[in-house]
């Protein structure tokens, strides 16, 4: 007997689900983002350079606890499926970042470089262009790797080519691609700046952490020049620069929190290992980056083409100031963990693994690296983190 297309809305598989509306919509959702995968797997598959695989065939074969013939469990594939289209939109940006201000070569390429940004960068660290590319190239191996490792399993892969729709940067140097993230109306929150400088409290615990950059969490600011006319008046491209030294690490303490948060509900040992492995390469990232925004000299700039003003404090002087603010403060001091009851130690936060792949798509989403992407875009990154929050730690 021939075995009915999951993907089909017609499938008996929707009437057999349990009468339970809550299984109804987890089992529709599934079939939905199955649907669109399949769509996009049989087009064709990007090149491996841009990190996105074919969908297999047995991606589609019948539910069940274990995800196809690869043997891993349907929780683990969605938490690497979940890592791996973080890692695609991670690459996207960086990618931008390299186009203007890091080294294209054949290990990254794409673009050719803008002198007056790179620059501006510089003025933070003089070896920023090789930190960029070197980020850059690894945001690569990560999401080819992620990908592959699934495909190697007999799990369904990610492709969010159909999503490149953005705009990017007209300036000298960038490739003219559309792009999947969008770094020209960021909405920054800063706040863990203080958070791993802070003695006594933890995200966890349910505490909150003043911004370093107040005004970087109001309005939009870009981080690349949009054109050549952003490169006029000096004082504002340092202010681009300096938006751009600070979302480096705010992107960064983000996977830095995600893939210790995920592995707790890894099943396989092997997963667990790719998810502790890979995690602490974003850590290092991190507190590379966290080193460098401390370097943004102080300024005020007012956008000329949107009229929002940004200002960069000295955060080592009054009103900021002390060891919150202190910008030499790189390594996380200890703090609360677990119970206010032990000694602090110094760690990784928040860890929390409830709900975390959703609050990445919340928190990417409200920083404005989507404005201007599909409802589709968004329902489907909802998928995927409703599937990687929805896996639970197994025995094997």
């Amino acid at each position: 007997m021939k075995k009915e297309d999951p993907s089909s809305s017609t499938s008996s598989q929707l009437i057999l689900e349990s009468g339970d509306p809550k299984n109804q919509r987890r089992r529709f959702k599934r079939l939905r983002r199955r649907s669109f995968l399949k769509g996009i797997g049989v087009a064709g598959a990007a090149s491996v350079g841009a990190g996105l695989l074919a969908q297999t065939s047995s991606a589609f074969a019948q539910e069940g606890p274990e995800e196809y013939s690869g043997r891993l469990t349907r929780g683990d594939a969605a938490l690497l499926r979940f890592a791996a289209a973080a890692e695609i939109l991670e690459t996207d940006f960086w990618v931008q970042y390299n186009e203007l201000g890091g080294i294209p070569d054949s290990e990254v390429p794409g673009g050719s470089g803008n002198a007056p940004y790179t620059a501006a960068l510089a003025v933070l660290d003089e070896d920023m262009a090789q930190y960029i590319h070197d980020n850059t190239d690894d945001e690569f191996t990560h999401q080819n790797f992620l990908n592959a490792y699934l495909a190697s399993k007999g799990a369904s892969t990610v492709n969010l080519e159909p999503f490149r729709t953005l705009p990017g940067s007209t300036a000298t140097g960038s490739s003219g691609k559309l792009r999947l993230t969008n770094l020209t109306q960021l909405t920054l929150d800063t706040s863990w700046w203080t958070r791993y400088r802070s003695s006594t409290k933890n995200p966890d615990l349910g505490d909150t952490f003043p911004q370093a950059v107040p005004t970087l969490a109001v309005g939009q600011h870009t981080a690349i020049p949009r054109t050549d006319d952003d490169l006029k008046d000096p004082n504002f491209l340092q202010a681009i620069a300096n938006t751009a030294g600070f979302h480096f690490p705010t992107i960064e303490q983000g996977g830095n929190s995600l893939y210790p948060s995920m592995a707790q509900r890894a099943t396989h040992v092997e997963v667990l290992r790719i998810l502790i492995s890979i995690g602490p390469t974003e850590t290092m990232h991190f507190q590379t980056w966290s080193d460098k925004a401390g370097n943004a000299p102080p300024l005020t700039a007012v956008d000329p083409v949107t009229g929002v003003s940004v200002t960069f404090p000295d955060l080592n002087s009054p009103p900021f100031g002390g060891e919150d603010f202190q910008t030499n403060l790189i390594m996380p001091e200890p703090c609360p963990f677990l119970s206010r009851k032990l000694p602090v130690v110094s760690i990784i936060r928040p860890t929390q693994t409830k709900g975390i792949a959703m609050g990445v798509v919340n928190f990417l989403t409200a920083m404005g690296l989507f404005i201007g992407q599909s409802p589709e875009f968004f329902a489907f990154m909802r998928d995927l983190a409703e599937d990687a929050d929805e896996a639970r730690r197994g025995i094997r």
